[in-house]
């Protein structure tokens, strides 16, 4: 008798282990998981590029230099670092003060100030409906090239300028 009591105490401590064991384990994999975090955005999600106007071109710019400000500024997330910022004409050379790469803050705007020259205009558009800006952007998700379009002012006072340059640079080349 003392063996099957002894024996039935061993299976029912055996079954109480296994029931708190499947217990156990069903909470385990039921338990509610918290949320993954959001991925960090793309640098061009969080960066607004705005023009702010013409500028006074810098001292010992070549002639047919213009020079045009523009805002950047980041939203939240991680710093996104401007590597790059270039134009697509081959007529034109860019520079821009502060010299990329520069970083930028969440919600504080960087001036740049962009001076391009015109160093041959027969490879510069004619009409220069929607010029835009390219920029490459760098935060912790990504490295991404991205063209910007400035608005309708921004097209009108590019198309002007280089008309102007253009034109001055036609009467220099008359006067030789």
């Amino acid at each position: 008798m003392a063996f099957y009591a002894r024996h039935r105490r061993a299976v029912l401590a055996s079954a109480a282990a296994a029931v708190l064991c499947a217990g156990g384990g069903y909470l385990f994999a039921t338990r509610p998981h918290a949320a993954p975090p959001d991925p960090v955005p793309y640098p061009s999600q969080v960066i607004d590029i705005r023009y702010l106007g013409k500028e006074g071109a810098p001292a010992h710019t070549p002639g047919g230099s213009f020079t045009f400000a523009m805002r950047v500024t980041a939203g939240p997330g991680p710093t996104v670092t401007v590597m790059g910022i270039s134009q697509p004409y081959a007529g034109l050379s860019l520079t821009s003060v502060p010299k990329p790469p520069f970083r930028t803050r969440t919600g504080f705007g960087h001036k740049i100030v962009v001076t391009m020259n015109v160093t041959e205009c027969a490879n510069t558009p004619k009409n220069a409906g929607l010029p835009f800006l390219d920029v490459t952007l760098r935060n912790t998700r990504a490295i991404e090239d991205h063209s910007y379009i400035l608005g309708e002012r921004y097209a009108h006072d590019f198309a002007e300028a280089l008309q102007v340059a253009c034109s001055n640079d036609l009467r220099s080349l008359a006067k030789r």
